[in-house]
């Protein structure tokens, strides 16, 4: 256990007293620029530069080691080569420092000998049960003005605000404050987490998400140090402050080749498991830096957003036709203006006006017609927000037309969020109406883009908290299979061995019986009835179809016995090394429509539940959606209705929709079995018959893999919780007041 995931990351953030190892005078340095940052910050505690080579550092007397400071600092800033850190932990430590930031690079990133420098800090850090960011960071920046702490090498400091910013690339960080800047974006806390060596984004996550003067996290991420603890934590805090990230990079999913439908797909879908991972834990994932600051501009404003319904007013046609094509793009709604509305307004506006939404009131709109546009638009109950686009002109000054949307913000309580248009310069007024509490952009599409996020959060944060389910389970009989196969030495069960775990769990199978010669498979058809289908039986065979080894709607005993000669010829020709347990003759399901549900478990995200098109064809149409588990009702019912062939499911062209409860309690069943049996590796169910609404679910294949009887089930996420609760904390570290 990394020891600053259990400190409260009050030294980190609000120190009473620093040292910066490695603070020189020597122009263009990192310790010249941090120490300089700090003092010029306005630091509401003490700072101590530490270095051998200099009395004084800007001014400061400089002390030549930590053993020479007036007092144990509580929080160290190191800016010395990577072979010296480990050193001055020691000193640091055992003057009794608990917080710690390594902005010196040269260690895992760099690989070689860097790896074994960081294993050796850390266990330093752990030795004197320190909180550590980085190393290689750019450091830590709290605006509060009762700490007024920058501890960074920026040479660009935004003001206060309220978006807090978390980044693992240090570079990311300079440009972004100068960034802010620039856009009037001011920050909260901002600080990168280098290698991640103690402290990562989750820790930051819910520390960020306790901080009153932050109303929206930022993260930029290359990876997760772990992608359990990380839902965890953003489920927590998104549900009282929005988070919203950029992930770039790819995480690998896992070393191994993945043989089942579902490992492959989870293998080559790598993004879509975080899309799944953010979507359950009520993250917004922009694509682009850009995105992110501006979608940060409308949270950070304090608007928000009740509903779907816009309505914009704009003095262009080609604008207002951009940003209702974004609506279509965002899930945000156009209501037609109403008709009482429309009365009132034809009067006071041109004749060649569009009294519809968009409301296009021409290039002569003047402000006056801005004013009447916005009073009918913001009247009653028609929409949930406005956007007002005005591209001025000698008929609409931008000034006036930036007036009238500040004194109508005034009488609404709708969120009303502005884009000027045009190719002069319109800073001024850009920054009069951001002054006013009205977000401001350039283009129609970027404030379509941040309201339809203020959207989704709206409906994250105010969908029903439904708790997991847990469902009726024979686990003393999953235990026996289980057991059966380490003794045979089997890792992909037979498919009966894996109907029997699933049935264990409630999912039913066609009737079916196991056979071995031409006989016997007559007699169980009898006694089952026809139509039947016939599989081959075989731990070494993953997919029955590549090999011949599958054939369906067999009618009589004629057709039975011709498809169990075709099958034997078949398997020696393609299968000549498999293994046979014989063969099975199963029911044939008569309608339904086929799906996959299926689990892969990664060592990064743990069992990760896979949902889509089934049959033969789910390697190509990819029409896939994943989730982590365990998975909640209202995730399951997203899963199934996220694919693009969903509408399927609803019954087309007369047909009778399926039974999608069925699907859904199968779907959280499959999850429920992925918790609480960590020995499968990987589980594929394919196809799953969705038969006719009241007629349940009927898996017809299966196939379950376990992992080898060497590998260790991880922890799981109730026990690293009790170990967070455990009270092993920092000695001496101070928590934070109450909120």
């Amino acid at each position: 256990m990394v020891v600053g995931r259990d400190a409260a990351l009050t030294e980190l953030f609000q120190p009473r007293s620093v040292a910066v190892i490695g603070a020189s005078n020597r122009p263009n340095t990192v310790g010249a620029s941090l120490f300089r940052n700090i003092l010029s910050a306005g630091f509401r505690g003490v700072a101590y530069p530490v270095n051998p080579s200099w009395t004084s550092v800007s001014g400061v007397r400089c002390y030549p080691d930590i053993a020479s400071l007036p007092e144990a600092p509580e929080l160290g800033i190191v800016i010395v080569p990577a072979a010296k850190v480990g050193g001055v932990v020691d000193e640091l430590g055992r003057a009794g420092t608990r917080g710690l930031v390594v902005i010196s690079a040269g260690f895992k990133e760099v690989g070689g000998a860097g790896v074994a420098l960081e294993a050796d800090l850390l266990a330093r850090v752990h030795r004197y049960r320190m909180s550590i960011i980085g190393p290689n960071c750019f450091g830590v920046l709290n605006t509060d003005p009762e700490v007024s702490f920058n501890a960074t090498f920026s040479d660009a400091l935004p003001p206060p605000g309220n978006i807090a910013f978390v980044s693992q690339s240090g570079a990311l960080c300079a440009g972004i404050l100068k960034y802010g800047r620039s856009e009037r974006l001011g920050f909260s806390r901002f600080l990168s987490v280098g290698n991640r060596a103690g402290v990562d984004e989750s820790d930051l996550l819910r520390a960020l998400g306790d901080d009153p003067r932050t109303k929206v996290i930022l993260l930029y991420i290359e990876s997760l140090a772990d992608g359990r603890r990380f839902l965890e934590a953003a489920r927590e805090v998104t549900d009282r402050t929005p988070v919203l990230v950029i992930k770039s990079g790819r995480s690998a999913l896992g070393e191994r080749a993945a043989r089942s439908h579902t490992g492959s797909l989870a293998h080559s879908g790598q993004d879509l498991v975080f899309n799944a991972l953010f979507e359950q834990s009520g993250v917004l994932r922009m694509d682009s830096i850009g995105d992110l600051f501006r979608t940060a501009k409308i949270f950070s404003s304090g608007l928000r957003l009740e509903g779907p319904r816009l309505a914009i007013l704009t003095n262009s046609g080609g604008p207002g036709i951009v940003a209702a094509d974004a609506c279509a793009r965002g899930g945000l709604e156009l209501p037609p203006l109403p008709a009482p509305a429309r009365r009132r307004l034809a009067p006071r506006l041109s004749p060649s006006s569009s009294l519809a939404n968009p409301l296009d009131m021409t290039a002569d709109a003047q402000p006056a017609n801005y004013a009447a546009g916005l009073s009918e638009i913001l009247r009653g109950d028609f929409c949930d927000a406005a956007l007002v686009i005005a591209t001025p002109t000698g008929e609409t000054p931008a000034r006036a037309v930036a007036e009238t949307i500040v004194a109508a913000r005034s009488r609404s309580r709708r969120p009303i969020v502005a884009c000027l248009f045009g190719l002069t310069d319109l800073s001024q007024e850009v920054a009069y109406l951001e002054e006013s509490g009205i977000p401001t952009f350039t283009f129609p599409e970027e404030a379509v883009e941040g309201l339809a996020s203020l959207a989704q959060y709206h409906a994250w944060s105010s969908r029903p908290r439904l708790p997991v389910r847990t469902f009726p389970a024979d686990r003393a009989r999953v235990r026996r299979i289980l057991a059966a196969a380490r003794r045979a030495g089997t890792q992909v069960l037979p498919e009966y061995a894996a109907r029997g775990i699933l049935e264990a769990y409630g999912i039913a199978f066609p009737a079916s019986a196991r056979v071995r010669t031409p006989e016997e498979a007559v007699a169980a058809a009898r006694r089952i009835g026809y139509p039947v289908a016939l599989k081959v039986a075989s731990p070494d065979i993953s997919h029955k179809t590549d090999v011949g080894g599958v054939a369906l709607s067999l009618a009589d005993d004629a057709a039975l016995g011709r498809a169990f000669a075709a099958m034997r010829t078949a398997l020696a020709a393609r299968a000549p090394a498999a293994r046979l347990d014989g063969f099975e003759v199963e029911a044939m399901i008569p309608r339904g429509k086929e799906v996959l549900i299926g689990i892969q478990r990664d060592p990064t995200f743990g069992p990760i539940l896979a949902f889509g098109m089934g049959g033969i064809y789910v390697e190509v149409l990819r029409d896939v959606t994943f989730r982590l588990v365990p998975i909640r009702p209202l995730s399951a019912r997203h899963m199934v209705r996220s694919v693009r062939s969903f509408p399927l499911l609803t019954g087309v062209r007369g047909e009778p929709p399926s039974d999608l409860e069925a699907l859904y309690a199968t779907i959280e069943r499959v999850g429920q079995l992925a918790q609480e049996t960590p020995e499968i590796a990987e589980l594929d169910i394919n196809p799953l018959l969705v038969r006719p609404e009241g007629e349940g679910v009927v898996a017809v294949d299966a196939r379950i893999a376990i992992a080898p009887s060497s590998r260790s089930a991880p922890p799981s996420s109730a026990a690293r919780s009790a170990g967070r609760r455990s009270g092993r904390r920092s000695p001496g570290a101070r928590r934070p007041p109450p909120r």
